[in-house]
This record gives C-alpha cells, structure tokens and sequence, in this order.
C-alpha cells in the first residue's frame, strides 16, 4: 500500500531545541509530530530499527563538527531501517538499509547515502557497530596512522566505548601490547578478561596517569589511540617513545567545556621525541569501506573480535541515551532500538 496524506499518519521527531551549555539536559531537545506525506517517485517509506549515538553529535551542536547542528534542526545520526513502501527500482519492501538518517520513527525520504545490509547471521546492530563507521574507525586510524608493529605498546583511552573497545581488540590482534584507559573498575576488569587489553587505568581513581601509565608501560608508549584527550592525554603522551604515533580520534573530555581548558604545552615533546599526531574524520577512507568491513566480518564471524554494544529501547529514549554517554553509561557502541 502507498499511503497518501489522508492516512493522516505522523511521525515522531526529535528536534534540537536549545545549543547545550556543558553537559547536554534532556530539555535541550524537543519531541514533535508531523504528518507524513505519500510516497513520490524513486523515494521509500522507512521505519527505522536502530539508530547511533555518537559523541561528535555534541561537537556538532558546538559547531565544531560537521554537519552543524542548530536549534531547531532535527538530529541526524546513523541508523538502519526497513523498507516499508518503495517506489525506487533499487529497493524492495522488506530490504534493510543504513545510512545518515533523521531522528523519526518513521521517515519517507529518497535513497541518497543508504546502502543495503544482506542479511546474515550477524546482528544487525553490528552495522551500527564493528561493522559501521565505528569499527572501520579503529581499523582505518589504527592501522593507517598509528602504524602499529608487532611488539610495540599501544594504550587506548575511552577502551570501553565504541571505537576504543574494537581498537584495543585489533591492537592485540597485531600482535601489540594493549593497556586500556576507562571510567570504572567494572570496565577494567572487563576489557582485560573479555576483550584481552593487557592492563587497564581506571582514570576516576588514578590521581596521576603519567605514574600510572609508568608503571604500567615499562618501556614506554608507541602508540596512542586518543578517544578523549583532556588531562589523560597530557599524561600519556608525557611517556611516548621517540617516533611514536598519536591517533586523535576524539576528545570527549573537552565536549562540554564552557570555557578553553589549558593544559601541558606538548610542542616540545612533538619536537624531541619526533611525535606524530594526527586526526582523521572516518569520511576520509569511504572508498575503502568495503576492504575494512569484510576484514570486520570475518573477525566477527571467527569470533577473533567482539561486538560490545549497550542497547536502549524506545525512540523517546535517543536524547537519554546520547547523554548517557557523556557519564559513563555505555560499554561499547551505544544503540538506541525503536
């Protein structure tokens, strides 16, 4: 069936309504409803089944990250959906698709930057997660930029969120060294004895890092994978070994700042140890997604890497669940299930 506007069907959106001031509040967003109209020429009709939450959404809201987010906008982040109704010769009701989506319960929209997922017996929340954006993430920066060697020592901060958690898997899996930075001490024991990081820092109960990361680390750092920067890094990359490698992924610690924070001026460390420091957006590698996926799944499928995922019900939920991750609340990709 292809509806038409007296359906009178409406779809739940979830608006930015106020730029955050620190750490985003639930009333920062705005849950609407609109009517949906029919579905035009080469457009589907989508009722999504998972979407992302990713911090750089907060650094969009800053405006620092692109697409910019501005009050009264509809968030967008990454999602998978079900073709419901299609009028497009490249789809049929019942295929599943990925790609940037708005928050809306129910969407019609053209197929510009959806791709289709074979179904497999892989979870489909995978592709949100070590198969998405998140696990190639790790794949490409770690393996293109921070240029791991067998034998070297990697430490990873945010090792229990959704891009550390596969990075410090894939360390390990290069024959590296692995000492996971995280926010509690259940994380800690998880990522040594589920994914097999070598050592952990709780960081809430560590008052110096650069002792820690010492003591930890014997014979210094080669390579850094940042996902938070802030104090931490300032710690870690006081230890790093001539010639190593900073990975810049994200600075989730600095997102909700109101003010510049200040830290160790590390042009002198850049310059004596010839450090390499250097950020990347996952956009940069898109025309080699599929050689990272495939490596992805069949990690997966041999189960030489785990899929570590938290998992929120309910549409309503998203804004709850983006917050979330500002405090701690997610181990591994976070995925809100409509």
């Amino acid at each position: 069936m292809v509806f038409n506007q007296s359906n009178d069907m409406k779809s739940k959106i979830i608006k930015l309504a106020h730029a955050p001031h620190g750490l985003p509040r639930v009333t920062d967003f705005k849950l609407e409803e609109e009517p949906m109209v029919g579905v035009a020429e080469n457009e589907l009709w989508l009722k999504p089944l998972y979407f992302s939450v990713d911090p750089y959404l907060r650094a969009a809201m800053a405006g620092e990250h692109p697409p910019l987010l501005h009050p009264g906008d509809v968030i967008v982040s990454r999602a998978i959906a079900e073709v419901i109704e299609s009028t497009h010769k490249g789809f049929k009701i019942g295929d599943i698709v990925t790609g940037y989506m708005e928050w809306r319960n129910n969407m019609i929209r053209n197929t510009d930057g959806l791709n289709l997922i074979e179904i497999s017996e892989l979870p489909l929340s995978a592709y949100l997660g070590v198969l998405g954006t998140t696990g190639l993430s790790a794949y490409f920066a770690l393996k293109e930029i921070g240029k791991p060697k067998q034998g070297e020592t990697i430490v990873v901060s945010g090792a229990a969120g959704a891009v550390g958690s596969i990075a410090g898997q894939i360390g390990k899996l290069l024959g590296c060294r692995v000492i996971g930075i995280v926010g509690n001490d259940e994380k800690a024991n998880y990522i040594q004895s589920e994914l097999g990081f070598d050592g952990a820092i709780n960081y809430k109960t560590t008052p110096n890092i650069e002792a820690a990361i010492i003591g930890l680390c014997k014979d210094g750092v080669d390579v850094y994978f940042d996902n938070v920067g802030g104090e931490i890094s300032d710690g870690v990359i006081a230890r790093m070994n001539n010639y190593g490698r900073v990975v810049v992924c994200g600075s989730i610690a600095n997102y909700n700042d109101t003010a510049i924070s200040m830290g160790p001026r590390l042009l002198p460390q850049v310059v004596f140890k010839k450090l390499l420091i250097q950020g990347f957006l996952i956009g940069d590698y898109k025309d080699r997604f599929a050689e990272g996926r495939a490596v992805l799944q069949q990690w997966l499928k041999d189960g030489k890497i785990k899929n570590m995922e938290t998992i929120v019900n309910d549409f309503d939920k998203l804004p709850e669940a983006f917050i979330g991750l500002f405090t701690g609340k997610n181990e591994g990709k976070m995925i809100v299930k409509i």
